[in-house]
């Protein structure tokens, strides 16, 4: 049992006045912006490489999850149900693939969700955020025209809430056999378990039906006001049974990533009166600013640690680079131009990663050297590699991740500097010059990004047409088409509508759980596997960044 009192909170108070903004929530991005002439030559390499990457799904995988674009094979690991199809249905509509789209809305009446196409379990936060969230924002792009959207939506969810199998459980578990009704009884994380609500409460807006916004919201309700090590910040493994923390591991990375970013998104896309959402989003962002934030040794870039029972370990991953995005969303809405500034500067400590390597494309995972911190010890090579560039590479494949062209999105639609726009073209030349699998004109991973001849991963994630592509080609498209003030993407970069924005989020005080934090040990059930997996990587190394 691992116990922290409150004094870990005191300094946090100094953060608080300095970071509280009383004023009104501001637009997200600059007025009257516009792309130059020549982002239409970079929208359209975008949309070629959509059709090149879709046809080579649709030769060799059509109506499977994913293509494995070297073997020319696929792959169901997403339960069968095409996940390939419903994920890319928004992009289509973005960048007008109407056949493509009117092909894929064909393919989607006919699944029956009721029961998986494959023995394996269903994950309520894969299956909510690619095909819930994929059907219910098609359905919005569209026009609002295809009502059996929707109904297949709620086929999903109808079978998705035996996930909370015990009286007044509120944090559901995080797999299910469809064909039973049956949960495994197992710990779940935060980031599933808390990314569930802009979804879900989207099936309520359509269908009526409170049930699904209740049940996600509450589980998001549930950890948000358990006590955590530092205020906002909850571990990432949480016990369904009990509502215990299993762990004192703290990141903005996998496992507890989506969970952040879902507090101020749902509070935009909801306009609740209820300041729990946007409150403790303030507060897990004003712990990590006196607790996490980094600046290397090297390069001075600004860097979000991690942190586990009191340990700090300099380390990155590509999936937690959303969180400069993120920073700039949630700092726009409260008005709050410190926390606006610091995203920027992660923008661009997660942008070096592509501009360093051979590929100009960042690797899953990387470490870096600061004052206070432990941090994975590097060889020659990269130390060498560190010298030059401030952080090294400790996972070196890149599987398609989209949270740096995110971020970088939003970067542009906050600022209109057109760097970001000179960033994702780059983006574009690498995916062209390297993921390109000869054996099916498909795109797929690399093994490495410092050294394109260690070859492909053979997968085409769905995410790379709901994500990497929609992102890119929003960077050079008209800012006033899904303008960040009139909509908000889920996990998935899939597109809702928002309402009209609020005065105010928040109530400029961010909110702590009261009471001390406790975390326990897994008492027998299974643990989540996260990607990527927390101190792998990392052994104890000197703690003066020396």
């Amino acid at each position: 049992m691992v116990n922290i009192s409150s004094p870990l909170r005191f300094k946090w108070v100094a953060v608080i006045l300095c970071t509280c903004s009383i004023s009104s929530a501001g637009p997200v991005q600059i007025p009257n912006l516009q792309v130059p002439a020549s982002a239409a030559v970079h929208q359209q390499a975008v949309k070629d490489i959509f059709l090149q990457s879709y046809s080579a799904y649709s030769e060799f995988a059509f109506g499977h999850d994913s293509l494995l674009p070297v073997s020319r094979s696929f792959v169901d690991d997403r339960n069968g149900w095409g996940a390939t199809i419903v994920d890319a249905m928004g992009t289509m509509l973005l960048m007008d693939f109407t056949d493509l789209f009117n092909q894929a809305l064909d393919f989607v009446t006919k699944i029956d969700f009721r029961q998986s196409n494959t023995p394996s379990s269903v994950s309520l936060f894969e299956t909510t955020i690619r095909y819930v969230g994929g059907m219910i924002s098609a359905y919005e792009l569209s026009g609002k025209q295809h009502q059996i959207l929707v109904d297949q939506a709620k086929q999903l969810v109808d079978k998705m809430v035996f996930a909370w199998a015990k009286p007044n459980q509120t944090i559901p578990f995080g797999e299910i056999f469809f064909a039973n009704n049956s949960p495994i009884a197992a710990v779940n994380n935060v980031a599933e378990a808390g990314t569930l609500d802009v979804e879900w409460s989207r099936v309520t807006l359509y269908t009526g039906n409170q049930l699904y916004t209740k049940l996600s919201e509450g589980s998001v309700r549930t950890i948000a006001k358990l006590p955590s090590p530092f205020p906002g910040l909850p571990p990432q493994l949480v016990d369904p049974t009990d509502n215990m923390f299993v762990d004192a591991f703290l990141t903005w990375g996998g496992g507890t990533d989506s969970y952040l970013e879902y507090l101020i998104k749902y509070a935009r896309i909801t306009n609740t009166d209820d300041n729990l959402f946007a409150d403790t989003w303030h507060a897990a962002v004003d712990s990590s600013i006196v607790e996490l934030l980094r600046t290397s040794t090297i390069g001075g870039h600004t860097y979000l640690a991690d942190w586990n029972a009191g340990e700090i370990l300099l380390e990155g991953s590509h999936l937690a680079c959303f969180h400069g995005g993120n920073w700039i969303f949630g700092g726009k809405l409260l008005n709050n131009q410190t926390i606006v500034d610091i995203g920027l500067k992660l923008v661009e400590a997660c942008w070096n990663t592509y501009a360093s390597t051979e590929t100009g494309i960042g690797p899953e995972a990387f470490s870096f050297i600061a004052p206070n911190g432990n941090f994975s010890q590097p060889d020659a090579q990269q130390l060498a590699f560190n010298r030059e560039h401030g952080f090294w590479i400790t996972t070196s494949d890149y599987i398609q991740r989209p949270e740096v062209l995110e971020s970088n999105f939003y970067a542009w639609r906050a600022t209109g500097d057109t760097k970001y726009l000179d960033r994702a073209a780059s983006a574009i030349t690498s995916f062209q010059k390297f993921l390109i699998a000869k054996e099916t004109n498909g795109f797929a991973g690399l093994n490495d990004v410092n050294n394109f001849t260690a070859g492909l991963e053979d997968d085409t994630e769905s995410f790379w047409f709901a994500e990497v592509l929609k992102y890119l080609y929003l960077t050079f498209d008209d800012p006033e088409n899904i303008s960040l003030d009139n909509f908000v993407f889920n996990t998935e970069g899939q597109v809702f509508e928002a309402p009209p924005a609020k005065a105010v989020y928040g109530s400029s005080t961010p909110t702590a759980a009261a009471g001390q934090f406790q975390s326990k040990t897994s008492d027998g059930l299974a643990l989540p596997e996260i990607s990527p997996d927390p101190l792998v990587s990392i052994k104890p190394g000197p703690l003066d960044g020396q």
